[in-house]
């Protein structure tokens, strides 16, 4: 049995297509996988934003949203957002509010490596502090959302590629991120809800 992270792989509009091992995904010919992201606000609105751990293979340093990550197979994209909250900021959330269920990206660093997603966005909010776990995340801050937009924008802050393309997107649903209306599950891609084509 083993114990290695299997993502999920996807086609172009969708659709689950297979699985593989995290492991072999990141490259330069990086298939498009189902992955997630999630911006985490607390009670005074800032959005806690996080420096990924400096031994990660894709962005190590970077400072980008909340928290990414991939289901497992089979597993609700919702589920996976509480689940890693959970894991990498000992946060313990009841629900995700699903924002951009369509979100797809690709972006190459300059060493090569691809990450290439199908990477639906997620609101959550907060009460209890974060204790980041040190093998996911190096550094942690609160920012508020239009302090933070304003500097994605302008490009005077330095953010994830991910990020840098979310944000505008966002923006868009309102400059209160607590007044956004989340987008039906039904607009998720079928991957995302669990599904397996067939």
């Amino acid at each position: 049995m083993t114990t290695e992270e299997q993502v999920v792989l996807v086609d172009a509009v969708g659709n689950a297509i297979g699985t593989a091992p995290k492991t072999s995904v990141h490259g330069q010919e990086t298939p498009l996988h189902l992955a997630f992201s999630s911006y985490v606000f607390d009670q005074e609105g800032r959005v806690l934003l996080t420096r990924r751990a400096t031994h990660k293979l894709t962005w190590p340093g970077v400072w980008t949203n909340s928290c990414c990550g991939h289901p497992m197979p089979g597993e609700p994209l919702d589920h996976a957002v509480i689940r890693r909250l959970s894991y990498e900021l000992g946060l313990s959330i009841d629900g995700a509010d699903l924002m951009l269920p369509r979100f797809t990206y690709r972006a190459v660093m300059p060493n090569g490596i691809v990450e290439h997603e199908l990477c639906p966005v997620y609101r959550v909010t907060v009460r209890a502090p974060a204790v980041p776990n040190p093998d996911e995340v190096g550094e942690f801050r609160w920012m508020p959302w239009k302090e933070f937009t304003d500097g994605v924008m302008s490009g005077l802050l330095a953010i994830s590629p991910w990020c840098r393309e979310q944000v505008p997107l966002l923006d868009e649903l309102g400059s209160d991120p607590m007044d956004w209306s989340p987008a039906p599950a039904a607009e998720l891609p079928p991957a995302a809800l669990g599904r397996s084509r067939g």
